[in-house]
């Protein structure tokens, strides 16, 4: 559903897609109602592509099949695509900028912590929320460039250093 879901926003922005899927029927529907190009699920990893988005199998990114990527970008919703941190030092020196899932993926947690809100949801409050990950990409990438360390360390150190800014916060205000 949510490689569906990316799917057709991308191309709704203009984006050639080339998909696949394990269950014939999710392949269909993209290529019938998005225009796709659909390949076999062991070919999807070595297409030519800007952007490569695992959204549903986890550990995609491992020592076989790292060095058939051609694509500039890795950034799906797939949880935990580097199989071991090392690939992730790989994608550095390979030169392709990879997004942590984590990030994409806390759209997903903030458009539900808006559904519970008290006065209920309000679609314009979340969609501002979650623009705002738009800006937390870039930071990882600051953060990375300027210490030349692979983004998934920079977003680990952005992590932990907002987690200690709030523990602060906490600890001042309530005693």
């Amino acid at each position: 559903m949510w490689g569906f879901n990316l799917a057709k926003f991308l191309k709704k922005v203009g984006a050639e897609l080339i998909v696949t899927d394990i269950f014939e029927e999710n392949v269909k529907r993209a290529v019938n109602e998005l225009g796709s190009k659909a390949v076999k699920p062991d070919e999807i990893i070595g297409a030519d592509c800007d952007v490569f988005a695992p959204c549903a199998l986890g550990a995609i990114i491992k020592d076989d099949t790292i060095n058939k990527l051609k694509c500039k970008i890795v950034a799906g919703s797939a949880n935990n695509q580097l199989k071991e941190e090392r690939h992730g030092d790989i994608l550095q020196q390979k030169d392709i900028l990879y997004v942590p899932d984590y990030i994409i993926n806390a759209g997903g947690v903030i458009n539900v912590v808006a559904e519970l809100e008290p006065g209920g949801y309000i679609k314009e409050k979340a969609t501002r929320k979650v623009e705002a990950l738009y800006d937390a990409v870039l930071e990882v990438i600051e953060i990375a460039k300027k210490e030349n360390i692979p983004t998934y360390k920079a977003a680990d150190r952005l992590a932990e250093n907002r987690i200690n800014l709030l523990a602060k916060v906490k600890s001042t205000y309530i005693k």
